[in-house]
């Protein structure tokens, strides 16, 4: 199984982006986001009980956390979607 960690996963895209990849079946998700004005926990409401979704609200600049999600799920790749700006 391959896991990803996503950043921004809470956000539009992000959040479609997860939900593709969860559709596959033979993906892990670790979901980071801050939820600010952007993220929507609702977008992911079908993946809530999922358990290859593991949604934890940080910020991608706190390095003890990255390195603790790198730590506890060797992610095989990152997605980053997160942002500070109006599109």
């Amino acid at each position: 199984m391959t896991t990803l960690l996503v950043t921004g996963g809470a956000g539009f895209i992000g959040g479609n982006f997860v939900l593709g990849q969860l559709a596959k079946g033979d993906v892990k998700v670790v979901n980071l986001d801050a939820l600010t004005y952007a993220g929507n926990l609702d977008t992911l409401q079908s993946v809530a009980d999922n358990p290859n979704h593991v949604f934890v609200q940080g910020d991608i600049g706190d390095q003890a956390l990255v390195r603790r999600l790198f730590s506890e799920y060797s992610p095989d790749a990152v997605v980053n979607f997160a942002a500070e700006s109006h599109v």
